[in-house]
């Protein structure tokens, strides 16, 4: 099995661009909840959605799933 190439391992990295520019976009839409995060039904809305925000929230909503318990 061949090594994976170092932005195989790290595709996070490259992948947020602008990091809190969709928490900056969710407070200004009232979506933030008192502990800080964004609103799962606000997220879902918006990845459904063309454009950055979509593309934003589908990446949250992936990067959800990788979380470690």
């Amino acid at each position: 099995m061949p090594a994976k190439k170092k932005s195989q391992v790290n595709w996070i990295a490259g992948a947020v661009k602008h990091p809190g520019a969709l928490t900056a976009k969710a407070k200004r839409a009232g979506a933030v909840t008192k502990g800080g995060t964004i609103k799962p039904s606000w997220l879902a809305e918006q990845a459904k959605k063309g454009g950055t925000t979509g593309k934003q929230a589908r990446l949250a909503q992936t990067l959800k799933k990788m979380k470690k318990k």
